[in-house]
């Protein structure tokens, strides 16, 4: 006689007549989408990588004031003892690197490199981070609204994503960035807070017609969908159908997408600190850093390898989870 199947037991190895009577038998539970996808992100370690790399990163900006008084010097703080005087470079090898300056110190003026770059990671996070909710939040809610309404709403959308999309956005930048820093303020904001609002509202406004129309594409194919046609036989509106059955479907392109723009627009905001239009200085840069860094790069490079590696770390770690996170929501992907 068979024996009852166990509360372990498998049921690829109990016979029809166990499962039967295995009263204390596990029932089979379904996954969500959610839970799949975060399996299958686990089993992805480069881009599990990336993830521990950017919470350090977020870590690292968030408690900037701490690491600098454990580990180095005030960003503001000038050492010109420790410059060369002939060639104002750091006395000492690979930029001053030494246990009480573990990034070495700036040329010309002699402040902590290891202080400026974990300031520099809050402009840069701030930055890149605010910029995407802007883009995000725009471009989603008008890319819904071109897909799902159609008609002249989207032909009056389209028509304005294709006049961002054209415009010169780097120059307009620029000019914008110099105009403003010649000012004394606007709407009560100065200083870093007007640089980082400008940089905000510059890369996160003229670049939502990126995530718009990929959001609007989507949006024109869920729409056509069978349980969009469900939802309009049982008499649901049209703000049900938005908010209860579409959005939910859009929730991964658009978090897939908002990974990837991430790294762009730390790219810009290095891009604009670079050319002189960033923040204003002495608020840390890692763009403007690689900026002071050209005048000596030919004699001591360490100032620019430091900056310019940490661009790379961070660009590199966005780039890799927002892959995995592509990977994982993507149920025809073939790893």
């Amino acid at each position: 006689m068979t024996a009852p199947l166990d509360v372990d037991s498998s049921a690829t190895t109990a016979t029809p007549e166990a499962v039967l009577r295995g009263q204390k038998a596990k029932s089979i539970e379904g996954r969500s989408l959610g839970q799949i996808a975060w399996m299958r992100l686990k089993r992805d370690k480069v881009a599990l990588g990336g993830f521990v790399v950017i919470v350090v990163l977020i870590l690292m900006a968030v408690l900037a004031p701490v690491l600098v008084k454990l580990f180095g010097h005030p960003p503001d703080e000038f050492h010109q003892d420790l410059i060369d005087p002939t060639f104002q470079v750091p006395k000492g090898k690979f930029g001053g690197i030494s246990s009480s300056y573990l990034l070495g110190i700036e040329p010309g003026n002699g402040r902590d490199v290891f202080s400026r770059i974990v300031y520099g990671a809050r402009i840069s996070l701030l930055v890149a981070f605010l910029a995407t909710f802007v883009s995000v939040g725009i471009g989603t809610v008008l890319g819904v609204t071109a897909g799902f309404f159609g008609g002249w709403i989207d032909g009056l959308i389209s028509r304005v994503m294709d006049i961002l999309l054209a415009f010169p956005l780097l120059l307009f930048a620029i000019g914008l960035g110099a105009v403003l820093q010649s000012g004394n303020g606007l709407l009560g904001l100065s200083g870093t807070s007007l640089s980082v609002a400008v940089l905000v509202f510059i890369i996160g406004f003229f670049n939502w017609p990126y995530i718009g129309r990929i959001v609007r594409g989507q949006t024109l194919s869920l729409r056509e969908k069978e349980f969009v046609d469900a939802a309009r036989s049982l008499g649901a509106t049209n703000a049900h159908i938005l908010f209860k059955q579409l959005l939910p479907n859009l929730v991964a392109p658009v978090l897939v997408y908002s990974t990837l723009i991430i790294p762009s627009n730390i790219l810009f905001e290095a891009a604009l600190s670079f050319l002189g239009v960033g923040v204003r200085p002495p608020t840390p840069s890692w763009g403007s850093m690689l900026s002071d860094a050209v005048a000596t790069y030919s004699i001591d490079p360490t100032f620019m390898v430091v900056p310019g590696t940490a661009l790379f770390i961070t660009v590199l770690a966005f780039n890799l989870l927002g892959d995995g996170l592509r990977d994982a929501l993507d149920p025809k992907a073939g790893r």
